[in-house]
């Protein structure tokens, strides 16, 4: 019984070590394998110019971007419609060509004017007078009613509005003597409802309501407004007398050549 036991356990051991050895591969072996397993039997074809599918959208996604120097940044254009200040100038240019399209203002014709010849002048001369040139005629010592006399060979009466009034009045004691002389009786005091005192606007509403008055002024500009208003004339003092433009009938005003 003894033998049997001692040789059923050396049986047994031969069997797993057979086993182990089976399942342990010799280090030679391995080598060979190896050998023969990296040395392929067939050609691989050539990848490397065509990429994997896979691979390239891997890359794509991965592909950092790089930062750019120097770029502007997107800005609207200063014509662009968005903006406050065009929506604006599209509602002015809507009304103003709603304004064209509509019925015009024509004013009516004088009746007076023969072409530019103003039949409602004639003698007696009606002169509205300026405070400069009441000044003037002071300062040259020229008497303002025999000087218009003499200019247009006819009775002339000055004429002297409420705004030229209140202008002589607002110069002080430095202009008294013009005052003075305003307030003579030969004088004729007109009537005006103007909400300032300024002469000038004054001076041209009057001739372009009523055009039977002579402006008589020595202002350079007020005398460029009177040119546009037609059939008006303009007195003023030269060479120490006065003269007339744009009216043939004053035969005393001298020639200006």
């Amino acid at each position: 019984v003894n033998l049997t036991r001692t040789t059923f356990t050396r049986l047994t051991l031969t069997r797993t070590i057979g086993q182990n050895h089976l399942h342990t591969p010799d280090p030679q072996s391995l080598t060979r394998h190896h050998r023969t397993s990296t040395t392929p039997t067939h050609k691989p074809p050539n990848t490397q110019n065509t990429p994997h599918p896979i691979s390239s959208t891997s890359r794509m996604t991965k592909a950092k971007k790089t930062r750019k120097f120097a770029v502007a940044k997107k800005m609207i254009s200063p014509k662009d419609i968005r903006l406050k200040e065009n929506v604006v100038k599209r509602e002015e240019k809507r009304e103003a060509t709603k304004k064209k399209k509509g019925p015009r203002h024509v004013e009516q014709a004088v009746s007076a004017l023969f072409f530019q010849y103003n039949t409602q002048l004639g003698p007696p001369y009606y002169v509205l007078v300026d405070t400069n040139f009441i000044n003037f005629s002071i300062r040259q010592k020229l008497d303002i009613v025999r000087s218009m006399m003499d200019c247009l060979l006819a009775k002339a009466t000055p004429c002297i509005t409420n705004c030229v009034m209140g202008e002589l009045e607002k110069l002080g004691q430095k202009y008294k003597v013009a005052l003075r002389l305003a307030k003579d009786p030969r004088f004729e005091r007109i009537p005006c409802n103007c909400k300032g005192t300024y002469a000038d606007d004054c001076l041209v509403r009057m001739v372009t309501q009523w055009r039977c008055f002579i402006v008589a002024t020595c202002d350079k500009e007020l005398r460029s407004r009177i040119r546009k208003v037609p059939g008006v004339p303009c007195m003023y003092i030269s060479n120490y007398r006065y003269t007339v433009e744009r009216m043939p009938e004053a035969y005393g005003a001298p020639k200006q050549g």
